[in-house]
């Protein structure tokens, strides 16, 4: 099994890479869900959590305001442990004490505050429409949001020409773009 170090893990979301965001969640979300599931939580409540948890380090990353003075996998640990926290305060649940599963560091009581909870919501909801498109759809695009060239993606998908590539890659993206526009639920990140 192959093992990141938590400089490539770093870059690796950076350039979303697919290989370091497969090896992220298959290392770490166990752990974050033992941790929400020992307290108080359910199993979506703990794919909400590292979500939200991961989204918050991307934005870091992306901002160059990510400095680990710990491992990585402390540091989502600790994430994920503050978003939990904050989660279990808002629905008045009262934990004597949290049962941990892995050391944490301190980090500021409103971290879920540095990415609103719009921001997050129009994530998901932007996230629940891409993978409703077909298969090749979201290759299409994924391939397209890592700058890969429209004469690579060609290729890669059997396509005679580049042309197609490009008129395959805007139907996609409109279909995305349509969808997005059509759930009531996305309206109020538009209409302000």
């Amino acid at each position: 099994m192959i093992h990141y170090s938590d400089e490539a893990i770093v870059e690796g979301l950076r350039l979303r890479s697919d290989y370091i965001i497969t090896f992220v969640y298959r290392e770490y979300f166990p752990l974050i869900k033992y941790l929400v599931n020992e307290n108080s939580g359910a199993d979506e409540d703990a794919e909400d959590i590292f979500q939200d948890g991961l989204i918050i380090i991307y934005k870091k990353i992306t901002d160059n305001q990510l400095t680990l003075t710990s491992s990585f996998k402390t540091y989502m640990y600790s994430v994920c442990r503050n978003l939990w926290l904050q989660k279990l305060n808002k629905r008045k649940t009262v934990m004597e004490k949290i049962s941990d599963v892995e050391e944490y560091i301190d980090l500021p009581e409103d971290i879920m505050h540095e990415i609103s909870n719009e921001e997050i919501e129009l994530h998901r909801l932007v996230q629940l429409h891409f993978l409703s498109l077909n298969e090749d759809c979201q290759k299409i695009l994924r391939l397209f949001m890592k700058d890969v060239s429209l004469r690579e993606i060609g290729n890669i998908m059997g396509f005679k020409t580049e042309k197609y590539a490009k008129t395959r890659k805007y139907m996609c993206k409109e279909e995305l773009k349509k969808r997005i526009a059509n759930d009531p639920r996305c309206q109020k990140f538009f209409n302000d």
